[in-house]
């Protein structure tokens, strides 16, 4: 009895045959998981729609040369990350997510570096110099500069402790740069809650991603010729914040940022925490320590509205405003994108490819 239970014990331990059928079937499915990609792939590119799964064949190491790249800048230069997050914004706000702002002078183009928001200004360019390099190595002709900028604002936001999301990718380059909308475009640091409002509006941005979008001053710094204004100018509109203008607060400002001179002084967006991504800004703002007119606009200008019913939901759930600032940039990302014959995949981030030597 016991030999025979021994017996069918051993029988039952080699099942070779199902070993064979099941290691086919896993390469069987792999093989159909790499088909399907390259389909998905392939519909995508097909249909001019962004998505995931844009390089997943023709550079499938895209989004991680790209992370290398701006995780050896930021910890090297944390204040670059503010500058790259402020890059994707500067250029998905003048003609759309399409890397004109990266382009120099040269032939027909004039740069939109020359911009009064920009010039002086925004920073970033020879990061997204570093990882185009790069991918040209790896995936020739093949990675856009509108998609490295994408990636590398998800990237900067998570290494300085922001959330992460997915980011759609197939954008092509422009052909053009234009250095009037850049001027008329990208919003002013006196902006009022008005024309925040409209500015978003015309980008198909609504209130939710205005306030979720001003968030992104979490980190980074301003010049004081940025806000020097309200600092020596007396703001007839805010009555129930006047006795601040004498606060610790401010008086810690002018001393940064006296009445005359140093107006290219650079001054912590938030002063708690300048170089973490958190929501410290939504709590600034409540205190009335919002550093930027435009940043205190979004308290000051709507007591009782849906616009400071968002400041405080976010300043008391981190989370919710994680979640929300993750969907506008994806919805900041799709701002007017070039798809297939629309645009160029540049050799060179700085120029189209005809004037590119």
């Amino acid at each position: 009895m016991i030999k025979a239970c021994i017996y069918v014990s051993k029988s039952y331990q080699k099942p070779p045959i199902f070993m064979k059928i099941s290691a086919s079937i896993k390469v069987l499915m792999a093989k159909l998981l790499v088909l399907l990609l390259l389909l998905i792939s392939n519909l995508v590119e097909a249909s001019g729609e962004l998505s995931p799964y844009y390089y997943e064949e023709s550079c499938p190491l895209a989004e991680e040369i790209v992370r290398q790249v701006v995780t050896e800048e930021v910890y090297r230069n944390p204040r670059i990350a503010a500058s790259l997050l402020r890059l994707h914004f500067h250029d998905c706000f003048v003609l759309g997510c399409d890397a004109s702002i990266l382009l120099d002078d040269a032939g027909d183009i004039v740069s939109e570096k020359n911009a009064v928001p920009n010039l002086n200004s925004v920073r970033g360019f020879n990061v997204i110099d570093r990882a185009k390099a790069v991918l040209e190595e790896a995936c020739p002709l093949t990675v856009s500069c509108a998609d490295i900028l994408a990636i590398a604002a998800r990237d900067c936001v998570h290494l300085r402790g922001g959330p992460s999301w997915e980011v759609y990718l197939g954008r092509k380059d422009s052909l053009k740069a234009s250095l009037t909308a850049a001027n008329q475009m990208i919003p002013a640091p006196n902006f009022t809650l008005a024309q925040l409002i409209s500015n978003f509006k015309a980008q198909e941005l609504d209130i939710v991603d205005l306030v979720t979008l001003s968030g992104s001053h979490t980190i980074g710094r301003s010049r004081c010729t940025s806000f020097k204004q309200r600092l020596y100018t007396p703001q007839i509109y805010l009555e129930l914040d006047y006795h601040r203008r004498y606060s610790v607060f401010f008086s810690t400002l002018r001393s940064m940022c006296p009445a005359s001179g140093r107006d290219n002084a650079l001054v912590p967006l938030d002063l708690k925490t300048s170089r973490r991504f958190d929501n410290q800004y939504f709590f600034n703002l409540l205190r009335g320590k919002g550093l930027l007119q435009s940043d205190n606009e979004l308290v000051s200008e709507d007591p009782d509205g849906e616009v400071l019913s968002l400041v405080w939901a976010y300043a008391s759930n981190q989370e919710l405003f994680f979640k929300h600032f993750a969907k506008s940039m994806i919805k900041m990302g799709n701002i007017n994108v070039l798809t297939g014959d629309e645009g160029e995949v540049r050799h060179n981030c700085r120029y189209v490819n005809k004037y590119y030597h």
